[in-house]
């Protein structure tokens, strides 16, 4: 399936802009079918989504570790499946103007269709997982494979939707693959898992776990679902982002980090093993740091980046102006969409050679378009926009802030802060970006 990624002209699980397409007549049509799928919070919408599998269970045995299988008898939650997308769906959106790769992928005699009716699920799973969420459809004639034996680098959960598809999984070569790869038939083995599903059934399984499907013979046509997510989301990847800024910062302030390295190092001509000790000296002394919490630990642009591209909340229209009474010092007020934001300790742009400033960022995706969900556009490509993602205060405010987030309710007045005019300002400032609400 295409991938995030920060070239403009790759998309992965995008959803396209519902102005333009035609009437939803197959949600019409199944309107009247009760869902499984239970959407009271992100947790629910999961539990809901793995039934009758618990959580707690499938994180424990299953994620990241081995493929589950979930066998549906129930003729509802088929039903609801494939009221989600269906073969004769298709017909009408061809006819809207749609591009190929950015709606449609052709891979021999698979049609590859992102739909963005399943905006809710994917809205709810972003706040669930704390990582995009993309959706692929695929419809697979019978008797085809679009795709040879291959691994990805996304946890899947495939939901099928219409018709049967017999799935064949291997062995990792690569245990949870950082990137998309093709595997030769000579490699992978015999299957250690056969499967195949029938409408209603889930299928999950780690990434890297590679795998081929096909539609059996005397199926008319196959359609699936799936659903990707945690794409570039290792420890791995968080110590990419965590470490260059941490490290720049620090070297401004200790002046061991600011020592130049053993002459002719980089010719190869100087003790390799004495600077290796040297340098493990100096990590052995930030992690001890880290680990007794002198030294915070902030991921900035992993977060900034999920933020940026992730889907705004369900029926966003109504998001885009301040409602209800403006806050005033006396008013009880509390948070919304805690879900769709995050509270940032980052440098401020003005970088000198001395200690740099820090600043809170409050970014949220409330005003995200979801036609760019995924669309990987990086932050450097859309700096200059993020005023319309959130708002910046200064150090002084971020326990005000945090009391905001931790509680469920709160008095204006009860902020830490030094001034009523400050407390003011900052409910002002959230209600505005309609991220706090008067009760």
């Amino acid at each position: 399936m295409p991938k995030k990624s920060t070239a403009k002209s790759v998309k992965r699980g995008s959803s396209d802009n519902d102005e333009q397409l035609p009437p939803k007549q197959s949600r019409l049509k199944h309107s009247d079918i009760p869902s499984p799928l239970c959407f009271n919070s992100p947790v629910s919408l999961f539990e809901s989504l793995i039934q009758p599998m618990g959580t707690e269970q499938f994180f424990r045995e299953y994620w990241e570790k081995k493929p589950l299988h979930l066998q549906r008898s129930d003729p509802s939650t088929a039903s609801y499946y494939q009221s989600l997308f269906q073969l004769s769906d298709l017909q009408s959106l061809c006819s809207n103007n749609l591009e190929y790769y950015r709606d449609i992928n052709v891979v021999r005699c698979i049609n590859g269709k992102k739909k963005d009716e399943l905006w809710k699920i994917q809205e709810k799973l972003e706040c669930f997982f704390g990582a995009l969420v993309g959706s692929n459809v695929y419809i697979t004639p019978q008797e085809s494979q679009g795709l040879p034996p291959h691994y990805d680098d996304v946890e899947v959960f495939i939901l099928q939707l219409e018709g049967q598809k017999h799935w064949r999984l291997y062995s990792p070569t690569v245990p949870l693959a950082a990137e998309y790869s093709v595997e030769s038939e000579e490699r992978i083995g015999s299957p250690t898992h056969d499967i195949v599903l029938k409408a209603g059934d889930l299928l999950y399984f780690p990434r890297g776990t590679i795998h081929q499907a096909e539609t059996p013979a005397g199926v008319d046509h196959s359609t699936h679902l799936t659903l990707s997510t945690y794409q570039r989301m290792s420890l791995g990847d968080l110590l990419l982002d965590i470490f260059p800024s941490l490290l720049c910062d620090r070297s401004k302030s200790e002046v061991s980090l600011r020592q130049g390295i053993p002459r002719r190092l980089l010719l190869g001509n100087s003790e390799g093993l004495d600077t290796a000790r040297l340098l493990a000296a100096r990590f052995r002394s930030l992690a001890d740091e880290m680990e007794t919490g002198m030294q915070e630990v902030t991921s900035t642009h992993m977060k900034r980046d999920f933020i940026m591209n992730r889907l705004p909340p369900y029926s966003q229209q109504e998001l885009l102006t301040p409602s209800g009474k403006i806050p005033a010092l006396e008013d009880m007020v509390c948070l919304r969409f805690k879900d769709h934001m995050v509270i940032m300790v980052e440098p401020s742009q003005e970088r000198t050679d001395e200690a740099t400033e820090l600043v809170i960022s409050v970014l949220h995706s409330l005003k995200n378009q979801r036609e760019s969900h995924m669309m990987g556009e990086s932050c450097d490509e859309q700096e200059g926009l993020n005023i319309s993602w959130g708002l910046q205060f200064p150090l002084s405010h971020l326990q005000a802030l945090r009391q905001l987030q931790q509680a469920e309710q709160l008095a204006v007045d009860q902020l830490q802060l030094p001034t009523q005019e400050a407390k003011l300002s900052l409910v002002l400032a959230l209600w505005s970006e309609n991220l706090l609400v008067v009760l």
